[in-house]
């Protein structure tokens, strides 16, 4: 459109940054605040499996149970009810930098106190800073949608926000691998002691120079909103209004749809994080001494995971078919779990691969085609509100699954421990049919097409 079509007034106008035609710039220095977000967040995310990969080495060295070991993981998914609110508060109340330097500097401390547990009585020490990293964690998993709205642009928001969650699913991936790679079996103690140390020292040397990084640069905002919808929020922000942030959520739970999907959802991510947990035990039962392939088995499993939510989130956007899209992945990790069983039973180490890299497509896909469920389900309600509760009730049953699939383990085996999951997995497929096949936010936007033209056009006036 040529400006000439403008009379001088109109020129004068959309020259201004007004109260409605505000100014707005998306800084380059977004792509250096998201790697440091990425960076930390990786190392943060390892921690989760760091000793569930190494799990029998662990129980040699520190002379405690499997079970013990496993709360090594579980206390991430423990702590994450109790302090989700707390967390948010924070996000929403003090902003990006209070935020990044909580989670930050926390994951700092409770990975530095790990270098001193190397003793065979300090399993307690461990345990203790296993607590401080996850108790960061739950800052930093709430960041990289708040991240992405604040420092980029519009078109740019999505590939943001996968990009902050590509950094703890590659933390994840890499928790499976290099512990294995570091720490090998052995009679000799202090060679294992020696060992586990290095890999404490790795782990705390990697996080320095990134918590410097933080401190020194990591803004609230930037000076200029990236985008016409920041410019606006920016306009219209309110104090926060804890009366209303509750109602919110008793207004969820009244929600007859997003209840039953929230029941689904925390089926599904609950098996994940059990299996997940407990997959080192699993693998080495039928392939002895194998603790590097279960080690690269947990990484293909997560890796591949990450395609999967790719290639399912842009199905998602190219055919809106929400419970359809769900259903399928939903019934596909049952059998996932199924394929995983049997390869093990019978001992097919290649087929093993396999079946973990379908565990991972199927299992962590749901993960971001669930949560786009829950908010057509819950439009208008707040994501940031709708994702907490669903992930609250999700880690609560992750940690009762955790150590009850440790029970069965230890009494049944790996073979009948897993059947149990893909019969949860199958019930949970049942629950999903019965989720209500509504579109909320999608008809929302339909009914908008009219005026999204409209705004469309003043931005590219603008």
């Amino acid at each position: 459109m040529e400006i000439n079509k403008f009379n001088e007034n109109e020129v004068e106008l959309l020259k201004k940054p007004t109260e409605e035609n505000q100014e707005i710039k998306a800084y380059k220095r977004r792509w250096l605040i998201m790697c440091i977000f990425m960076y930390y967040a990786c190392i943060n995310a390892l921690q989760w499996i760091e000793y569930s990969s190494i799990t029998y080495v662990i129980v040699k060295y520190y002379n405690v149970s499997t079970l013990a070991v496993d709360w090594t993981s579980t206390i991430y998914m423990a702590l994450y009810p109790v302090l989700v609110i707390p967390a948010s508060y924070i996000i929403d109340k003090k902003g990006l930098r209070a935020a990044g330097l909580i989670g930050c500097i926390g994951t700092l401390l409770g990975t530095s106190l790990k270098v001193i547990s190397i003793r065979n009585d300090l399993f307690w020490v461990v345990l203790l800073g296993q607590a401080i990293v996850s108790s960061s964690q739950l800052v930093i998993v709430c960041l990289p949608p708040k991240l992405a709205a604040i420092w980029f642009k519009a078109s740019e928001v999505s590939t943001a926000c996968s990009l902050g969650v590509f950094g703890t699913q590659m933390g994840c991936a890499i928790g499976y691998i290099l512990p294995p790679l570091i720490v090998q079996d052995s009679d000799d103690m202090e060679s294992i002691g020696n060992q586990i140390k290095i890999l404490c020292w790795i782990l705390t040397g990697s996080m320095i120079p990134v918590t410097i990084a933080v401190i020194i640069y990591f803004p609230k905002e930037p000076p200029l909103p990236p985008s016409n919808a920041q410019a606006k929020l920016r306009r219209q922000k309110e104090e926060f209004d804890t009366r209303l942030f509750f109602t919110s959520i008793v207004k969820l739970f009244r929600n007859k749809g997003f209840v039953i999907h929230m029941v689904a959802y925390s089926i599904n991510i609950a098996v994940f994080s059990a299996v997940g947990t407990l997959l080192n035990q699993f693998i080495l039962q039928f392939f002895e001494g194998a603790n590097e392939d279960a080690g690269w088995m947990g990484f293909v499993m997560v890796v591949s995971g990450m395609v999967g939510s790719i290639f399912f989130g842009v199905l998602l956007d190219k055919t809106h078919k929400y419970k359809e899209v769900t259903l399928f992945i939903y019934f596909c990790s049952a059998l996932s779990i199924v394929c995983l069983m049997f390869t093990l039973k019978y001992k097919m180490r290649v087929l093993t691969y396999v079946s973990c890299c379908l565990l991972g497509i199927f299992t962590n896909a749901y993960m971001p085609v669930g949560f786009e469920l829950a908010i057509e389900l819950t439009f208008p309600s707040e994501e940031s509100t709708t994702a907490g509760i669903l992930l609250a009730c999700t880690q609560c049953t992750g940690v009762i699954f955790v150590v009850a699939l440790g029970f069965f383990n230890q009494i049944y085996g790996a073979f009948w421990s897993l059947a149990t999951q893909s019969v949860l997995l199958f019930i949970g497929t049942g629950v999903t049919t019965y989720v209500p096949n509504i579109k909320l936010r999608l008809e929302a936007c339909k009914q908008n097409n009219g005026t999204g033209r409209k705004t469309s056009k003043l931005m590219f006036i603008e």
